[in-house]
């Protein structure tokens, strides 16, 4: 008898079946730690032009709210450009590696419908904000550069949050807010840019990976 109504325990059958509806809907295996990493090559990143800025006699500020063409400029514009594709480039390595490590853990595919959604989601916003960035570069508008990649790529975390944690979504909405406010700061952009992508992603990152992964 006993074994008769834990088998059909209609609590235990709720459980599972929300556990397969998130499964299914929820791609549940990103990792908090490829966040922690991504603030941290973030800052890194900012830090290193900052410094290559003061090298050649330039001041952050001054270079966004003066800009000028000339070849002193040109070369920074490329240097940065550069440093900001390496961060990109070592967050996406760290985010794949955290979370296939994390898929392997929970035994969960990580290449399936739900993941390629993301994707789609989050890439959209970040390619148009990609081109738009570009074009700002190209009309001298250095300035609203770093505040309008915090916008779009919160745009991107909002857009994709609906195929994951909640939390990434959070993420999303203060990204968005603090580029917006950084518009109106014009020339801070250094610093929203190390407060958004560095110390946003490293306090998120901590809070996925205690609330999801540590002790799991």
């Amino acid at each position: 008898m006993n074994n008769s109504s834990n088998e059909n325990d209609p609590l235990q059958d709720l459980v599972y079946i929300k556990h397969m509806m998130e499964k299914s809907s929820r791609f549940i295996s990103l990792s908090g730690l490829s966040g922690v990493f991504a603030g941290i090559f973030a800052i890194v990143g900012a830090i290193v032009a900052e410094l290559y800025l003061n090298n050649i006699g330039r001041d952050y500020q001054d270079f966004a709210n003066n800009m000028t063409v000339d070849i002193l400029n040109y070369k920074a514009i490329v240097f940065i450009i550069a440093d900001a594709c390496i961060v990109a480039l070592l967050s996406v390595i760290c985010g794949v590696y955290f979370t296939y490590r994390q898929s392997q853990k929970k035994g969960i595919k990580i290449w399936d419908k739900t993941s390629k959604r993301l994707l789609v989601n989050l890439f959209i916003p970040l390619a148009a904000g990609g081109i738009f960035c570009l074009i700002l570069f190209y009309y001298n508008l250095f300035a609203l550069v770093a505040p309008c990649t915090l916008i779009f790529y919160g745009f991107a975390c909002f857009n994709a949050g609906k195929y994951t944690h909640d939390e990434v979504r959070y993420l999303g909405i203060s990204e968005i807010a603090l580029g917006l406010l950084g518009s109106l700061y014009l020339g801070y952009g250094y610093v929203i840019w190390i407060i958004g992508f560095g110390l946003l992603h490293i306090l998120y990152g901590l809070l996925m990976y205690f609330k999801y992964e540590k002790g799991k």
